[in-house]
C-alpha cells in the first residue's frame, strides 16, 4: 500500500514517458527527470539504449522539478536530471539535488566555461539570445545589446517578461559587462523603447514583428527554426518575417544559455547515468541531440543544424555560464528595480 501510494504520488502534475520500476537500482535501467519536451529528446534516448542496452525511462515535469527531487530524498529514482538554462541547473545545485561529477571524458569536451566548476551540472548544447528583425523594416544587419536601449529603437522593441529566466541570464550578462549601475540604465532604456508591456513568449515577438507591432525582438535561436521546420502554418508565417541578428556585447560576443545535465544526488543507477552523461558528449550524441533541438553543439566539429548555421557563424560570449548563475538574483532584483514588466 505504501508504494502505491508513492507512485499516485510520483506521477501527479507529470507526464510519464517512461514506467519507473521504483526505487531499486537496475543494472540495465536509467532514471530521467526532465523539463524537456518528450519528442526534442526520445531520438538521443533511443540511441543511447540502442548503444549501450540500457532502458531509459523519463519523466516530464515542466515545473519544479527541483522540489520534487528534493521531497522524495533519498527514495528518489532520479538518476539524472536535463533541463534547460542556467538557471534551471543552478537551482538544482542549490536545492542541494545534485551531485559532482568528475570525468575526463566530459572535460575533455566540454569547455570550462559550460560547466559548474565543482562538476555538478554540465552544458551540453547551447542556444544563443538574439535579436529577431523586420524583413521589411530593418536594414541593417549587425547590432550590440547596448544598442536595445538607443533612442532610434523607441517604440519598436518586442520582448518577453524580464523576469523570465531566459531574459534574466541575458541580464546577468549585461551586468557582468557593464557593472550594476550602467546596467541598470541600459535596462532603463531597453524598457523606454518597448512597443508593449512584455507579454508571451519567444515565438509570440515574432508574431508581433510580422503583425507591426514592433521591429525588432529579443528570442532564442531555435525557436526561429521550430517556427520555420514546424507543420503549424501560421507560425512559419512568424519566422519567414524575421531575420535574425547575432547580437554582441561591447568587448564580448553573443550571449549564450545551455542546455545541460546532473547526476542526482541519490541516483540508484549512478553507473548507467555516468555512462549517459559522457554518451551526451559523443559525436553521434551530438548530431542527433543538435538536430533534434535546433540547437548548437557543445562539441567542436559537429555539424550545426541548417536553419541555425543560415543566421551565420556564432562568436560565444567570454563571460562563463557560472558567472552569469552567479548574477541572476541582481539581475531579476534589476527588473523588478525599473519596472521592466510594469
Amino acid at each position: 500500500m505504501a508504494n502505491v501510494k508513492f507512485m499516485r504520488g510520483f506521477l501527479a502534475g507529470a507526464v510519464a514517458l517512461g514506467t519507473l520500476a521504483g526505487t531499486a537500482a537496475s543494472a540495465q535501467e536509467l532514471n530521467i527527470y526532465t523539463t524537456r519536451e518528450p519528442g526534442l529528446i526520445k531520438p538521443v534516448l533511443d540511441e543511447f539504449t540502442k548503444e549501450t542496452g540500457i532502458k531509459v525511462n523519463t519523466i516530464f515535469i515542466n515545473n519544479g522539478l527541483e522540489e520534487r527531487v528534493r521531497t522524495e530524498g533519498a527514495n528518489s529514482p532520479a538518476d539524472i536530471i536535463l533541463t534547460v538554462d542556467i538557471g534551471r541547473l543552478q537551482a538544482a545545485k542549490d536545492y542541494g539535488v545534485t551531485q559532482a561529477v568528475k570525468s575526463e571524458a566530459l572535460e575533455k569536451v566540454i569547455p570550462a566555461a559550460y560547466r559548474d566548476p565543482e562538476g555538478h551540472w554540465f552544458g551540453i548544447a547551447l542556444r544563443g539570445r538574439v535579436v529577431y528583425a523586420s524583413k521589411e523594416r530593418v536594414k541593417q544587419t549587425a547590432i550590440t545589446y547596448e544598442e536595445l536601449a538607443d533612442p532610434k529603437w523607441k517604440g519598436k522593441v518586442c520582448i518577453r517578461s524580464g523576469q523570465h529566466l531566459y531574459n534574466v541570464s541575458l541580464i546577468a550578462a549585461a551586468i557582468a559587462h557593464m557593472g550594476e549601475a550602467k546596467a541598470e540604465e541600459w535596462l532603463k532604456g531597453v524598457k523606454a523603447n518597448l512597443a508593449k508591456k512584455p507579454s508571451g513568449g519567444d515565438r509570440e515577438q515574432a508574431k508581433d514583428i510580422l503583425a507591426g507591432v514592433c521591429d525588432i525582438a529579443v528570442g532564442n535561436t531555435y525557436y526561429v527554426s521550430l517556427m520555420l521546420n514546424g507543420k503549424d502554418e501560421e507560425q512559419k508565417k512568424w519566422g519567414e518575417a524575421i531575420n535574425v541578428i547575432l547580437p554582441t556585447f561591447q568587448g564580448g560576443g553573443t550571449h549564450v544559455n545551455v542546455s545541460g545535465l546532473a547526476l542526482a544526488k541519490n541516483a540508484p543507477n549512478k553507473a548507467n547515468a555516468v555512462k549517459f552523461m559522457e554518451f551526451m558528449v559523443s559525436d553521434d550524441s551530438q548530431h542527433i541531440h543538435a538536430e533534434a533541438n535546433s540547437e548548437y553543439p557543445i562539441k567542436a566539429g559537429i555539424k550545426v543544424h541548417p536553419t541555425i548555421a543560415s543566421f551565420g557563424e556564432l562568436k560565444a560570449d567570454n563571460v562563463s555560464i557560472a558567472e552569469i548563475a552567479k548574477l541572476r538574483k541582481k539581475a531579476s532584483e534589476l527588473v523588478d528595480k525599473v519596472g521592466f514588466d510594469q
